[in-house]
């Protein structure tokens, strides 16, 4: 994605070894080859790759959720255990295997804190220039984009009655892994998030040099993600609608080709910051389904029907709309701003402000000329028709397990879902605790944490 993505192998190993656990490692003299990170220019490198620790989300969710269904042969065809696992709600998801999704989202917050460490030993007059605040800022984004990443998936939805006594994650906020913190509260999980993201907020720039990078429309994006997540819709539309004044642009699908292999390009006008979804082997698989009742509700000049999926025949819909191209986007976009600042509207029963956010966003996605603005006659229905249309346009973004477990809340929004593999039939109930993900073992045998019921 940058230029100093394929230049960090001395530091990367660094960062392994740094993120090595085991006694014999630590018991072992130190290879003098190994580069470690003091300049400015190393801890930009570090928060730079994104081809293989940073920008990347928990693909567990995803893989469990109702984005799409797959067939007995698609579902044995699964490349990983954890795959066909997470796709029937199974007690042991892992069956042995590595969790990348603990793993990877732990390496992003051990680079964060590596930079962050380092930076305060910088010199006093690097402490004051642009550079230096922006690697500070950038750091506290990627520690807290990878904690609340990790809290929707190995926590239970944050509930504002229960959130001090609910177990939430481990926090590591220190580089040395010797380190073993316990699991924190869910209020104070969240409290971290919150608290590095607004301390990164003066120090990131308007505008990133790279989408990879954090910017401030991002980092107002993010907030406004967090506060949604914790039902708190006034902060929520607040950030939402500060995302909003620094970048507001949506793409008109009227200029996109459903007819390419991957019509919506990467880095699009759209895009504030880009992540990806770990890359499973049911990402590619003609044999991940999108739900032939989801499909359906795309109206006939709806451009979203024909730019985000491929009608193979037979039922086959399959997904190709990424605005990650070949991998699932995992990142923040404006079209999701636009679906937050709708949502809080009608949740606060502004009717008509909500349904002006959401026509802003489906203009751009009908054929020019077709489009009818959407109307509601009550907060209700307006919240009715914003919720659906999310559901439709950040279909295979990382976020539907987020909106299950908090919508799964509300008796109105509440869904069961429903799995059939080798003629036995699999359900999730709303609220089961199997909608949050164990802890690997590995973990649990190292740092002696408590594991999530299952």
């Amino acid at each position: 994605m940058n230029k100093n993505s394929y230049t960090l192998s001395a530091l990367l190993a660094v960062g392994m070894i740094l993120f090595s656990c085991q006694d014999t490692f630590l018991d072992a003299k130190p290879d003098k080859s190994l580069l470690i990170p003091t300049t400015l220019e190393d801890f930009e490198m570090l928060l730079d790759n994104e081809t293989e620790v940073m920008n990347r989300v928990p693909a567990l969710g995803e893989m469990s959720c109702d984005d799409y269904y797959t067939t007995d042969e698609g579902w044995t065809g699964l490349s990983t255990a954890i795959e066909r696992n997470a796709y029937i709600w199974a007690k042991d998801v892992y069956n042995g295997e590595v969790v990348g999704d603990w793993e990877t989202l732990y390496k992003q917050v051990l680079y964060a804190n590596v930079v962050l460490e380092g930076l305060e030993k910088s010199s006093s007059s690097e402490k004051i220039t642009a550079k230096w605040r922006n690697l500070k800022g950038s750091a506290l984004f990627h520690r807290a984009f990878a904690f609340y990443h990790l809290a929707q998936v190995f926590t239970s939805p944050y509930d504002k009655a229960t959130a001090s006594s609910t177990l939430g994650i481990p926090l590591r906020l220190s580089a040395d892994v010797t380190v073993k913190p316990s699991r924190a509260t869910l209020e104070q999980t969240y409290d971290q998030i919150e608290d590095d993201l607004l301390k990164a907020r003066p120090l990131l720039p308007t505008v990133a040099t790279y989408k990879t990078r954090p910017s401030l429309s991002a980092l107002y994006a993010m907030l406004a993600r967090v506060y949604l997540s914790m039902e708190d819709y006034e902060r929520a539309v607040a950030h939402a609608d500060s995302s909003l004044l620094f970048a507001n642009k949506l793409m008109d699908f009227n200029s996109l080709d459903p007819a390419e292999y991957r019509p919506v390009q990467q880095l699009n006008d759209e895009v504030l910051f880009h992540s990806i979804v770990m890359p499973y082997s049911y990402d590619y698989s003609s044999y991940t389904i999108v739900d032939s009742t989801l499909y359906k509700s795309f109206a006939e000049h709806d451009l979203r029907k024909q730019i985000y999926f491929n009608d193979n025949g037979g039922g086959m819909i399959n997904f190709k709309g990424s605005y990650g191209n070949y991998y699932l986007f995992g990142g923040l976009a404006t079209d999701e701003v636009y679906l937050i600042a709708a949502e809080c509207r009608a949740r606060f029963g502004d009717t008509d402000a909500a349904m002006d956010r959401l026509n802003t966003l489906l203009e751009k996605r009908w054929e020019t000329g077709t489009f009818a603005a959407y109307t509601a006659s009550n907060a209700d229905e307006a919240l009715k028709l914003v919720l659906e249309e999310r559901r439709k346009e950040l279909i295979f973004r990382g976020l539907r397990w987020m909106d299950l477990r908090r919508l799964n809340k509300d008796i109105r929004f509440a869904k069961t879902l429903t799995r059939t593999i080798n003629g036995q039939t699999y359900t999730l109930a709303p609220n089961d605790a199997k909608y949050v993900m164990p802890i690997p073992i590995q973990e649990i045998n190292t740092s002696g944490i408590m594991q999530n019921p299952r």
